[in-house]
């Protein structure tokens, strides 16, 4: 196991260079049974950020395979695929066991100006508005049901404030819509690259739940048993992920019991810095059945 702490998030993303295209990584200790498939995610774009020069990453498409060993190392081997005027392409396939658990394809891109729009922000409290972690701690979540109430106080290197918690307790969200405040537990260098490293370890949190809520369920139901199969992310303007990032999520569609969940992601100022999508498996457990 590794000795890395679950709340340093540079030391997660700090890789270690095998040979020319191939690096290592380690997990946190963690009470979960998988890797969590932000920490690869992250780990994979650090791995192709360290094959390009002057450029910045400005989409990732990645699969999950296989569920991820947290006992041993995971080795990322980056294929340069393409290197452009404009444009670079970068493809990683993380290994465990000898077998690929997770591919992804990075665009990195020269940026041009050129015409601007965004969706704007949705008017949410503040996160100074909202209950700090110790607060939090003391006041909600001894409320809150057993596995959410575990999630919130597990050490990690992000730190979130729900807008609402009250979804936890059954009720749906306005217009089928959640949003989380979060940014990382300590400050960052200024290199812009690892603040899209970090923000795509935090996009994989949360955003899957979204395809349960207009079913009034979450992840944290014993009912439901979910699995992430891919996962979309775009990077569309500058910004720190150590400063405070509203994520607003939705979910367009759920069938086959595979859900899909989607994320905007904005600066504090109200600008949208990030786009992420995600698809995964949602089953209903099925119900034992009485011995009879």
């Amino acid at each position: 196991m590794s000795s890395v702490a679950p709340t340093d998030l540079l030391a997660i993303l700090g890789l270690e260079q095998l040979e020319v295209n191939l690096f290592r990584g380690t997990s946190p200790p963690s009470h979960m049974q998988r890797v969590f498939g932000g920490q690869v995610l992250g780990q994979a774009l650090v791995a192709a950020t360290r094959t390009v020069e002057g450029v910045l990453p400005h989409s990732l498409h990645a699969y999950f395979l296989l569920a991820g060993d947290l006992t041993v190392p995971i080795v990322y081997d980056v294929d340069r695929i393409r290197d452009g005027k404009s444009f670079s392409t970068r493809r990683v396939v993380a290994i465990q066991h000898g077998r690929a658990i997770f591919s992804m394809s990075v665009s990195f891109h020269n940026d041009e100006p050129g015409l601007d729009h965004q969706m704007p922000m949705p008017e949410v409290p503040h996160p100074d508005q909202l209950l700090s972690i110790a607060e939090t701690k003391q006041n909600v979540l001894p409320e809150l049901p057993e596995l959410v109430r575990r999630y919130y106080e597990r050490p990690r290197p992000i730190e979130l404030r729900p807008v609402d918690f009250d979804r936890y307790r059954g009720k749906r969200p306005e217009g089928d819509r959640f949003s989380i405040w979060l940014r990382t537990t300590a400050p960052l260098p200024d290199d812009p690259a690892i603040h899209r490293c970090a923000l795509a370890y935090a996009s994989d949190m949360n955003l899957l739940d979204a395809a349960l809520v207009p079913h009034e369920r979450s992840v944290f139901d014993r009912s439901i048993m979910g699995a992430s199969l891919d996962h979309a992310l775009w990077f569309h303007r500058p910004f720190r992920a150590d400063q405070w990032l509203l994520y607003t999520l939705d979910s367009p569609n759920m069938h086959g019991s595979r859900g899909l969940g989607r994320g905007l992601i904005y600066s504090a100022d109200g600008r949208l810095v990030a786009s992420a999508v995600q698809e995964g498996l949602l089953r209903e457990r099925r119900a034992e059945p009485i011995p009879g």
